[in-house]
């Protein structure tokens, strides 16, 4: 749906983006991840054609943003970080007003209105001025306007800033429920959000991509081990020791007791091997309960932290 080809954005001598290029198949949420002042906002504006790159291209439904830009904008909705609302109007009247820029078909433009209305739940104050609303509902307002026309792709830059934990997750359960029907491009610095929501991430960090994959394939790229993290009904001593005699695992780890008559411990061994069934065999056989075991993967901060810090050795 969306291809970047080499994209470059120069401001003066300060290279705001460099060199970008990646592609966006149909049907997918991907994740647009990087520190504020990455670029991910700069390269959001160049694909959809708010604003220009200096070098590179970028073909959006198969048309080129520069030299068919009412084509490819026909197929994009835009939330902004800060949405484009006007606080006098009411809701309808905002979604009528952008109805008609987008040259919805009078016949079509009351549904259309109704069903996005009813999409992004915000019927219930369709009828009260704009200013008048909280965050939450201006940004779900924000969102309606993007998904009026019902474009194939969705582009939403940092669609949770400002709003509460409660409306945060009900935004993400939004966003989720979109990919079903719309290609999907959030921008976010918000790691637990990107983590939650999309199916691939990119990470730009100073203008360039430094990552692009799904998190789980990223996770098994950067970790050279893989990691349990257990809690045991047993004496450390015995425990640790029974652990390090497993074949597979290189180190084991005593991380103390928090709860009465137990140990909780950090078991690692080389990357690719599974020691989650030799572990339960070899405990359960020596009579120890395990009370707990989670796997310990590398997080997305994992992922994030070490691609940006990597970059900046490189640098």
């Amino acid at each position: 749906m969306i291809q970047v080809d080499n994209l470059t954005k120069l401001y003066g001598e300060h290279v705001a983006v460099d060199k970008a290029s990646f592609t966006v198949n149909k049907g997918e949420i991907l994740g647009f991840l990087g520190p504020n002042g990455a670029g991910k906002s700069t390269v959001m504006n160049i694909i959809t054609g708010y604003i220009s790159a200096t070098e590179g291209s970028v073909t959006v439904a198969g048309y080129d943003i520069l030299d068919n830009p009412q084509e490819a904008k026909q197929s994009i909705g835009y939330l902004p970080e800060f949405p484009p609302l006007y606080g006098d109007m009411t809701v309808m009247e905002y979604l009528g007003f952008v109805s008609d820029i987008k040259k919805i078909a009078k016949k079509e433009k009351k549904q259309n209105i109704q069903s996005v209305l009813e999409l992004v739940r915000i019927a219930d104050v369709k009828d009260r001025l704009v200013k008048n609303l909280s965050k939450g509902y201006r940004q779900r307002v924000g969102l309606a306007q993007a998904i009026l026309g019902g474009p194939d792709i969705l582009i939403l830059d940092e669609p949770t800033v400002g709003l509460d934990p409660k409306q945060i997750i009900e935004m993400r359960s939004l966003i989720k429920s979109l990919g079903k029907e719309h290609t999907v491009i959030l921008s976010s610095h918000i790691l637990p959000e990107v983590s939650a929501v999309c199916d691939r991430v990119i990470i730009i960090d100073k203008g360039k991509i430094v990552a692009s994959d799904t998190p789980d394939r990223l996770s098994k790229r950067i970790g050279d081990s893989s990691r349990l993290s257990l809690r045991v009904a047993g004496a450390e001593r015995q425990v640790v020791k029974l652990l390090s005699d497993i074949p597979g695992i290189k180190e084991v780890g005593s991380q103390g007791s928090l709860e009465a008559d137990t140990v909780d411990i950090i078991v690692e061994a080389e990357k690719d091997i599974d020691i989650r069934r030799p572990v339960f065999n070899g405990l359960s056989k020596a009579g120890y309960a395990i009370l707990s075991m989670t796997s310990m993967d590398p997080t997305l901060e994992d992922i994030f932290l070490y691609v940006t810090t990597e970059e900046e050795e490189v640098s």
